[in-house]
């Protein structure tokens, strides 16, 4: 993985357990005599030994070999790299999903006993009869009755809809369920009945959740660890009371003070972020939030600047990369050609308003450098403008990846901050 999150184990048991010497890519290794996962691990293979040819997308992390075939003890699949055929192996088996949408994750055109016993007749599972006699136990298993069966899908509320999903994700009875957004497209209500569905579920099953959502009191309630994800890098990672109680990272603090009050009364720091968030096509090339950072660390030689002065500055930058974003049409060039005016000539009026006011605030130096800046504006290349700004008034946020530092025992945050040098997030919250 590239987030820098050492993977958790789906399951203590091993469901490939025994995985046949042709199959492995490390095939000389484990044939030279009984020799152990870990001496090859030791020997210099890194922490992940991967199998199955050139794929590389089971790792073994414990093991042994026993006769032709290598046992592993504890381990972890990379679905993401996993060919077609393991894949097939691994959906309804291991893995399960429910999807977002009750309405355009059913085939409208099939029953629900139809839709329900599909990953059966797939996996060859049982009898016709005994697939007919899971399908029914299953809609009783999720609160619906099993004269369901020859109903379509168009005949059921939303709650229900998502229910006959659930208990198709359940046929092959997966240790691991991934639940996209389950409740997002219900009503208030129905959502409570759905969550306490899944609670019973897993308590039944032994199933492990991995909960997609953007409702914080949802993940809150049914989440044992939350992990905080911003343009595709997971932000922080841990336990779900310990990171809504004590937030480490930037942007966690920053989505968790947006969660409303249910008392108006009630007075709350709410941390407003400017800006949009950046195109995934053109990311930074440091932190993924240092476009937007509230507690993103200044270049040394502006760190006593004035807190509104250096603000403007980060908006003057915002304004530049969205220019760079934005597309030309066919009338703005043939305006630009004529020299007329057109939405991307107006330089002087943005640096007039963001900077008239906070003159006596900037530097000598940083004027020198917004005005170099204006004036590759003014002759039309955003782009330069928006490196020479990078150069002069980016950090180590804008300029290098951070890593995951460990907060705690088992939680990590994603954030520069937590480099000793630095202040931590925490307390450049309690100043703003």
């Amino acid at each position: 993985m590239n987030d820098g999150v050492k993977p958790q184990l789906i399951t203590d048991t091993p469901k490939f357990a025994t995985i046949s010497a042709d199959e492995a890519n490390a095939k000389t290794l484990v044939t030279e005599g009984n020799v152990t996962v870990e001496s090859i691990v030791d020997e210099g293979f890194g922490e992940r030994l991967g199998l199955y040819d050139e794929k590389d997308f089971v790792f073994v992390e414990s093991g042994s070999k026993s006769g032709d075939g290598v046992q592993v003890d504890a381990g972890y699949i990379d679905v993401t790299s996993a060919p077609d055929y393991a894949l097939k192996k691994l959906r309804g088996k291991q893995l399960g999903i429910v999807f977002q949408d009750p309405e355009s994750s059913l085939n409208d055109r099939m029953t629900v006993g139809e839709i329900v016993r599909e990953p059966l007749d797939v996996h060859s599972w049982g009898t016709k009869r005994e697939r007919r006699e899971r399908v029914r136990e299953l809609l009783e298993t999720v609160g619906l009755r099993p004269e369901h069966y020859f109903r379509y899908p168009h005949q059921f509320s939303g709650g229900q809809r998502q229910r006959i999903g659930i208990a198709r994700a359940l046929a092959l009875e997966p240790d691991f369920l991934v639940l996209d957004e389950p409740v997002s497209a219900l009503d208030v209500s129905v959502q409570a009945k759905i969550l306490n569905l899944l609670e019973d579920l897993q308590t039944e099953f032994g199933l492990t959740y991995l909960f997609i959502a953007h409702d914080l009191s949802v993940v809150k309630h049914i989440c044992d660890r939350v992990a905080v994800m911003y343009l595709g890098h997971i932000m922080e990672i841990g336990d779900t009371e310990e990171l809504f109680e004590a937030p480490a990272n930037p942007y966690t603090h920053s989505l968790l003070s947006a969660i409303p009050e249910p008392d108006p009364n009630a007075e709350k720091d709410r941390v407003t972020l400017r800006g949009t968030p950046p195109s995934p096509r053109d990311p930074p090339a440091g932190c993924p939030f240092s476009t937007r950072c509230p507690a993103k660390i200044r270049p040394e030689a502006y760190r006593g600047m004035d807190d509104e002065a250096w603000e403007r500055i980060e908006v003057f930058r915002e304004v530049i990369r969205e220019r760079t974003r934005a597309d030309r049409s066919f009338s703005d060039r043939v305006r630009e050609f004529l020299g007329k005016e057109t939405r991307f000539s107006d330089i002087a009026e943005i640096t007039d308003e963001l900077f008239g006011d906070v003159q006596d605030k900037l530097p000598d130096d940083a004027r020198q450098h917004i005005r170099e800046a204006s004036s590759y504006v003014d002759a039309g290349n955003d782009n330069q403008a928006r490196n020479y700004l990078f150069e002069e008034f980016g950090s180590v946020c804008d300029k290098e990846k951070p890593r995951h530092h460990s907060v705690t025992d088992l939680r990590t945050s994603f954030c520069h901050r937590h480099i000793d040098e630095f202040e931590d997030s925490q307390s450049v919250f309690k100043r703003l």
